[in-house]
């Protein structure tokens, strides 16, 4: 295990992390050590909730650290790294949480060969169910990645990409938690009106979801197969699913994935 792991970035990504991270017990709490830009009271609140260490003196956080997790927003993170690039050195492993930045970009920002891992978990790392996309930059060997690998899979699992294709994760498994959260939103609205009382109505709902998750999970069959599956001639769910299709749901969809992967892109190109 890594004698410390420092945070830049105390946002709502590095607390999920975090709480997974500590769920696990993958890392000691007195190993852990966050800082952010500025907010003293949102540091302060990480260390009374999660009883880790926190600081806003850079230098502190970064030193004698094994693992520096970057989690800050795209347009934070020149100042970040430019902010501790003086006292990191090639011993240490940066993993960026970043989206659209590319490892080579952070690299450059460092301007030393410190090895660099670029991750996409999502925030269901709180309850160690993340899906993590994994990929390393040009001075990270087997050795870090598999570092990275093991860090994330206290999370949920872990799954190494090609960095080309880390756009298309940030839209699908980074941003996926927050369509299903909408799609959640619709149905108990959808529920409340038609008489249902809201404290039902989400049980059941969050238990549809976890199980049909769990079905595409386990079961070994496709979606397509699953969803036809419970599509009865002229029943209910066709008649749901037909209303669904009216609406253009799957080019809705398709098109909200498109549109945060150009996103993605957009960000990265920005520093």
């Amino acid at each position: 295990m890594s004698e410390k792991l420092a945070f830049i970035g105390a946002g709502s990504m590095a607390e999920s992390i975090l709480i997974g991270i500590l769920n696990s017990e993958f890392y000691p709490k007195e190993k852990i050590i966050v800082t952010n830009k500025s907010d003293k009271e949102r540091l302060a609140f990480l260390e009374k909730q999660y009883d880790v260490q926190n600081s806003d003196n850079k230098q502190k956080t970064v030193e004698g650290a094994d693992i520096v997790v970057i989690a800050v927003k795209p347009y934070d993170l020149e100042a970040a790294v430019t902010s501790i690039s003086h006292y990191l050195n090639e011993t240490q492993l940066l993993i960026s949480v970043v989206a659209g930045v590319s490892t080579d970009m952070i690299s450059r920002l460092i301007g030393k060969e410190v090895p660099v891992i670029r991750a996409m978990p999502n925030t269901s790392s709180a309850v160690g169910q993340s899906a993590t996309a994994v990929t390393r930059g040009k001075f990270a060997g087997k050795k870090h990645l598999q570092t990275a690998m093991k860090l994330f899979s206290t999370i949920g699992t872990a799954t190494e990409v090609s960095e080309e294709d880390m756009h298309t994760v940030t839209a699908i498994s980074g941003s996926g938690p927050a369509y299903v959260y909408y799609l959640v939103e619709a149905m108990e609205q959808a529920a409340m009106d038609a008489g249902l009382d809201h404290e039902t109505a989400r049980k059941l709902i969050t238990q549809t979801i976890v199980g049909a998750g769990e079905m595409l999970q386990t079961s070994g069959l496709n979606p397509t197969t699953l969803r036809e599956n419970i599509t009865s001639p002229g029943g209910t769910t066709q008649a749901g699913l037909k209303s669904l299709s009216r609406h253009n749901f799957q080019e809705a969809v398709m098109t909200c994935v498109e549109r945060a992967r150009e996103r993605s892109i957009e960000l990265g190109k920005k520093l």
